[in-house]
């Protein structure tokens, strides 16, 4: 009888360290050595998942992966996408992981003043998005970043973009300023992208919406640089100076030549200086020219504008610019 009982307790012993070892394996760290990114398809089983992972190593065995998960996982379906595995993750967390759709975010950044062209560029280069996207409406893109998953299409991120800007804009002319030069939301992100372009300081974007919007009201020409450079280029960099023959020149959009707004907008202008333009300072301010210091100095004056033009071209002069 002892060692019957000897027996017993050894066997007990045995599987007492059989079930620890198992439990441990599902558990305990797993065999990868660094992060691994790991792609589960669409409608893809836990079984197909599994052999995927033991052969980008992150599980020792895709058998013992499915035994174990059976018993200690639970019966939640594993979710499509694209997962960053960390190094030595359990199999226990990696089964988690796919249940809870954990999955990897990539991002397209679109900065405030980014003309269309450029998100088109942007879009075009982000690695994992799928199928082909024309250049957006200027101006219908909310300047922001966006993430996607690999596999989303580029016509559903830019869709994305546009109704970010649309709910945006219309939350924001809800409560304008009354009064306001513009009277439309279109002509409001038309303004704010020229407001974008001509000044890159925050605290200085209501007083340059002031100047464009008392300029506007006294039928003033805008005489917005940006204006001539954007039916040149697209919103690219122009890359060299204005030629006299392009301030001249009348194509819809050069504000020198023609009074009033452009026909559309020159950049897709961020929340700040929509803002601004629905909001503009309260100032008689009709000029500004550049201050060397990167920011502007403004004028109520023609004469006090000539002034301040005279020391922006001695600046120029001394700095060799």
């Amino acid at each position: 009888m002892r060692k019957v009982g000897c027996l017993g307790l050894i066997l007990g012993l045995v599987a007492l360290v059989a079930i620890v070892t198992v439990v441990r394996s599902w558990g305990g760290a797993g065999p990868a050595q660094q992060t691994l990114t790991f792609q589960v398809p669409q409608g893809a089983s836990v079984a197909s998942a599994a052999r995927g992972l033991e052969r980008a190593g992150a599980i020792s065995s895709a058998s013992r992966f499915r035994v174990l998960a059976r018993l200690f996982g639970s019966s939640d379906p594993i979710k499509a996408g694209e997962y960053r595995i960390p190094p030595h993750t359990s199999p226990a967390d990696i089964l988690k992981m796919l249940q809870g759709g954990k999955v990897l975010q990539h991002l397209v950044v679109v900065p405030e003043g980014y003309p269309s062209v450029l998100v088109h560029d942007a879009l075009a280069k982000a690695d994992g998005l799928t199928g082909s996207v024309p250049v957006p409406a200027e101006g219908s893109i909310l300047p922001d970043s966006y993430a996607f998953q690999r596999g989303d299409t580029r016509m559903e991120v830019v869709a994305r973009m546009q109704t970010a800007m649309r709910d945006y804009l219309a939350a924001a002319w809800k409560k304008r300023k009354p009064g306001l030069a513009v009277t439309t939301p279109e002509q409001a992100i038309v303004l704010a992208s020229i407001v974008e372009k001509e000044t890159g300081k925050p605290a200085e974007r209501r007083m340059v919406a002031a100047v464009y919007s008392n300029r506007l009201r006294q039928h003033m020409p805008l005489q917005a640089d940006p204006t001539v450079i954007y039916p040149i280029t697209k919103g690219r960099p122009l890359g060299r100076r204005i030629l006299l023959s392009e301030l001249r020149a009348k194509n819809g959009y050069n504000t020198y030549a023609s009074p009033g707004l452009p026909a559309g907008p020159i950049a897709n202008p961020g929340r700040a200086s929509i803002d601004a333009v629905l909001d503009p300072a309260s100032s008689p301010a009709l000029y500004f020219v550049a201050d060397g210091s990167g920011g502007h100095v403004f004028a109520n004056t023609l004469a006090e504008h000539n002034a301040n033009v005279a020391k922006w071209r001695a600046y120029r002069a001394a700095h060799g610019i």
